[in-house]
């Protein structure tokens, strides 16, 4: 296994516009062929959401985990995160640093669309050599399943998410990871990015939607791909159990809330299928102890997930 120590020293890859930071973990690759893991977060998300996964992969594996802009250290960029620029930004980092072995894409939430994205711009040639798809958001997620439904946010008003989710007590990560992540997440140049790309996350959906990738199914071909759906439900329970403790929400919010919660793993679950289709070799597989968080509570899943994709490969 990888050191459980938090990267700490980074390659400042000058994309043109700003830098970004990229962490390498593991062994060069013994061959230019040889497949390399490139990690990409959620929104408002750091790269340290990936610490257990590489901790956990297996020691000879190359992996990347990094900064998008304006997270941990890396230079805000000039433009707005809307998804299409975050795919941009990736293609130059992949680019200039240079990662030039194939890519398994490992994708977290709304990486799901950065990573449709990425596609969409690069192509879908042999620079990448599979997926994985960690309880991703797909380009119809918010017509089915809104996390940011308002009812919901009313019942979670003030309400600590890591706690009432139950990841602050279930997580896999090292106290040492854990500290990390908690005093990234509580700073000001965090929180500032994160509500810049809160802005442009739903109308993320609407572009990519606009370029009916799914015309052009299967995107990838025969080339593996690996989906890990999580367990909405045991979230939102969580954050509706605190909420309602807390006195949050009128009656007629409470009911609304606990038809999404009935709702929500089987809708889930119709989306996370709907990935399937990327590929004529495709996997599924329910995170049943975890919410949306996968890589937090049970990372040996997300390492599962690549495992797989170097074994069909």
């Amino acid at each position: 296994m990888s050191s459980s120590h938090p990267p700490s020293n980074p390659t400042l890859v000058n994309i043109g516009t700003h830098s970004l930071a990229l962490y390498t973990h593991g062994p060069e690759p013994s061959s230019s062929k040889d497949p390399v893991v490139l990690f990409v977060s959620g929104v408002a998300s750091s790269s340290l959401v990936w610490a257990a996964v590489t901790r956990l992969l297996p020691p000879t594996l190359r992996s990347y985990t990094y900064d998008r802009a304006g997270y941990g250290k890396s230079e805000v960029s000039p433009l707005a995160p809307t998804a299409e620029n975050i795919a941009l930004e990736l293609s130059r980092l992949i680019e200039k640093a240079p990662i030039t072995n194939p890519l398994i894409l490992v994708g977290h939430s709304w990486a799901g669309v950065l990573l449709h994205e990425f596609i969409a711009r690069t192509g879908n040639g042999p620079h990448i050599a599979g997926l994985v798809l960690v309880d991703a958001n797909h380009e119809t997620a918010l017509q089915v399943l809104d996390p940011n439904d308002a009812n919901l946010q009313a019942i979670s008003e003030g309400v600590e998410a890591y706690s009432a989710k139950g990841i602050a007590a279930e997580h896999k990560m090292t106290r040492e990871e854990w500290d990390a992540l908690q005093s990234d997440e509580a700073t000001e140049k965090f929180n500032l990015q994160a509500q810049k790309e809160d802005d442009e996350y739903a109308p993320s959906f609407v572009t990519l939607r606009k370029k009916e990738l799914g015309k052009r199914q299967p995107l990838l071909g025969d080339r593996p791909v690996y989906v890990i759906g999580g367990r909405r439900s045991r979230d939102w329970n969580g954050l509706y159990k605190v909420g309602v403790e807390k006195g949050n929400g009128t009656e007629e919010q409470r009911s609304y809330v606990r038809e999404m919660i009935r709702t929500a793993d089987e809708k889930s679950a119709g989306l996370m299928k709907e990935f399937l289709k990327l590929s004529t070799n495709g996997k599924f597989v329910i995170a049943r102890d975890s919410g949306h968080f996968v890589q937090l509570t049970q990372p040996d899943m997300v390492v599962d997930g690549v495992k797989w994709v170097l074994d069909e490969l």
